[in-house]
C-alpha cells in the first residue's frame, strides 16, 4: 500500500467590506433591540432579523480552509471559525489537466478559457506569491494555496502536470 497523505490549513484574509458589513448589521441589532425596549415592539421582529443576519457574517469573518490529500485525491473543506465546516469540493488528480504557480507562463493557454473558477486560497496575493492554480476537466479553475509539501507529493502521483516555476 502506498498511500500518501498530506494535510495544510490555510487562513483566509478576511476583506474589510465584510467587516464593515458585521457591524453595521450588529449595531443595527442592537439599535433595534433598544428601541424595541423603549416601546416599537415591532421593531424586535428587526433585531431579530438582525442578530441572524450577523451570526451569519460572523462566520465568514473567520475562515479557514483545510486541504487534504490522500491517494489521488485532493479534499477541500472550510472551517468556518473554527467550530464547524462543510465540504466545498473533491477532485481527483486523474482529472486534473495543470497544477501551477498563479502567475506562470505554463497557464497561459488556459488564460482565454471559458472556466468556473472557484477560489479556496488565502484571498490575496502575497510577496513571494504562494498561490496554486489547478485545472480540472478543462471546465474548472481553481485557486489554491498549498504548502510545499502537498505540492511535492501530488508531483510525485503526476509529474507532467505540476509545474513548480
Amino acid at each position: 500500500m502506498n498511500e500518501t497523505y498530506v494535510e495544510c490549513l490555510i487562513k483566509q484574509q478576511t476583506s474589510g467590506v465584510k467587516k464593515f458589513l458585521y457591524y453595521l448589521v450588529l449595531l443595527l441589532a442592537i439599535a433595534c433591540g433598544l428601541m424595541g425596549l423603549v416601546g416599537a415592539y415591532a421593531l424586535f421582529i428587526g433585531a431579530a432579523a438582525f442578530g441572524i443576519g450577523a451570526f451569519f457574517l460572523y462566520r465568514q469573518i473567520d475562515l479557514e480552509y483545510e486541504y487534504l490529500y490522500l491517494d489521488k485525491e485532493i479534499t477541500i473543506d472550510k472551517v468556518f471559525h473554527q467550530s464547524s465546516r462543510k465540504r466545498v469540493g473533491t477532485y481527483q488528480i486523474d482529472k486534473m489537466e495543470i497544477l501551477a504557480p498563479y502567475r506562470s507562463y505554463h497557464l497561459d493557454e488556459y488564460r482565454n478559457r471559458q472556466l468556473t473558477e472557484k477560489d479556496y486560497s488565502i484571498g490575496y496575493e502575497d510577496q513571494p506569491d504562494l498561490r496554486y492554480v489547478a485545472i480540472f476537466e478543462g471546465s474548472e479553475k481553481v485557486i489554491l494555496s498549498p504548502n510545499e509539501k502537498m505540492v511535492q507529493a501530488i508531483k510525485m502521483v503526476a509529474p507532467r502536470k505540476v509545474f513548480t516555476d
